[in-house]
């Protein structure tokens, strides 16, 4: 299932999420024109290692905000734009520019700090904007709970568009999430299943304690 677009209009435009997603393509397309030596060291420096950071926190820290920039390719990163663009606009509408970006930005360093918690003598660099993204999706779920996503749905050879309430398909995602991340070992490469939840949970702890814009 792929979702499309949702049924839930803003009253603002929302500068901030497409500013996010700007800075996110700027980033990548700057790190593919690196050569590989100087790739590794760009990755080295602004990514999260749990290793490094826990070795000397004080200098490591800004990672935890920089890795959420970074992606490892170009799926990567139009995955999390598209989600970004979808769930993020209706957010930032009840919040206002600043009060979202500050709730994108600390969902996404709960997300990697979570993560390099359970590992932290990884030498694995932790980057992608997914962290932030979950906790974007937590505050949708817990704030447009019955607005309707527009989703794709494959099956073998049928393919059809149906109308699911963000309750039930948010609900599913962050279910197959915590499965995933109980079922891998985050000590390995690979997808960080459990910034995910963490993320997700960051979400919809800290969207209540801010205050909507009044206008």
């Amino acid at each position: 299932m792929f979702p499309l677009y949702d049924d839930n209009p803003t009253r603002h435009t929302p500068v901030m999420t497409y500013t996010l997603i700007a800075v996110c393509v700027v980033v990548f397309f700057a790190q593919v024109s690196l050569d590989a030596p100087q790739l590794k060291l760009f990755i080295q420096t602004w990514a999260v290692v749990p290793q490094e950071l826990f070795n000397n926190f004080a200098d490591e820290m800004i990672t935890l905000v920089s890795s959420q920039f970074l992606h490892g390719s170009l799926l990567h990163l139009a995955g999390n734009m598209w989600f970004l663009w979808l769930f993020g606009n209706n957010l930032e509408d009840i919040l206002g520019r600043g009060p979202f970006l500050f709730f994108y930005l600390l969902c996404g360093v709960v997300a990697a700090f979570v993560q390099a918690v359970v590992t932290p003598g990884s030498a694995i660099p932790l980057i992608g904007a997914s962290g932030a993204i979950a906790g974007i999706m937590g505050g949708y779920i817990l704030r447009f709970p019955q607005a309707r996503i527009h989703t794709l749905l494959i099956l073998v050879i049928f393919v059809t568009v149906i109308r699911i309430p963000a309750v039930v398909y948010l609900g599913f995602w962050i279910a197959l999430e915590t499965l995933r991340a109980a079922a891998v070992n985050p000590g390995l490469p690979g997808i960080a299943y459990l910034a995910h939840v963490a993320g997700f949970v960051a979400g919809v702890i800290v969207l209540p304690v801010l205050p909507e814009r009044r206008d």
